[in-house]
């Protein structure tokens, strides 16, 4: 009979708090329907604009297949604008060898700034820096290319995250 009692309490609690909080996985607001995002800017003066699509197009992706926001590219009749601008990129030593005093690991570092904002007002949702970095072995290609697909991914996720989860 106790433990009847007990299942029935919690049964009760579970219901109470489910109904205090949406587990839709998102906390956008509700009239945030669409969003644009023209390919980001390069003021970086790194040379490094082939990155700019693969930025633009991975966060499109993104909250394409991961929240219901619909990115469009008609400006006009987007919810929401999200402008990006990389910042800085850098590829420097990392890590020196402690007999050679020579760089064994390179870093990859490149700051996006992002503003979102409301179409209709042009009021900005937020406005905010992120950093993406990741080592790869001095002279090694493949490592390079490998390091800087992980710090631009490390930039999506933060951004997506900004977007669909931070009001």
């Amino acid at each position: 009979m106790r433990k009847a009692g007990v299942s029935t309490l919690l049964l009760l609690v579970f219901l109470l708090l489910q109904s205090c909080y949406s587990f839709s996985g998102s906390s956008l607001p509700e009239h945030l329907k669409t969003v644009a995002i023209p390919v980001f800017e390069d003021r970086s003066g790194a040379g490094i604009a082939q990155y700019r699509a693969e930025l633009t197009k991975g966060l499109v992706n993104k909250i394409e297949s991961q929240s219901n926001l619909r990115c469009t590219s008609a400006l006009g009749r987007a919810d929401a604008l999200v402008i990006g601008r990389i910042i800085s990129f850098s590829d420097a030593p990392s890590y020196l060898s402690s007999t050679t005093e020579r760089a064994l690991k390179n870093r990859i570092t490149m700051v996006v700034e992002v503003t979102m904002e409301g179409r209709s007002n042009k009021v900005p949702f937020f406005a905010q820096s992120y950093v993406g970095f990741a080592d790869y072995p001095v002279g090694n290609y493949v490592a390079q290319q490998e390091a800087l697909r992980l710090a631009l991914h490390q930039i999506i996720e933060n951004i997506f995250d900004r977007i669909i989860f931070g009001w």
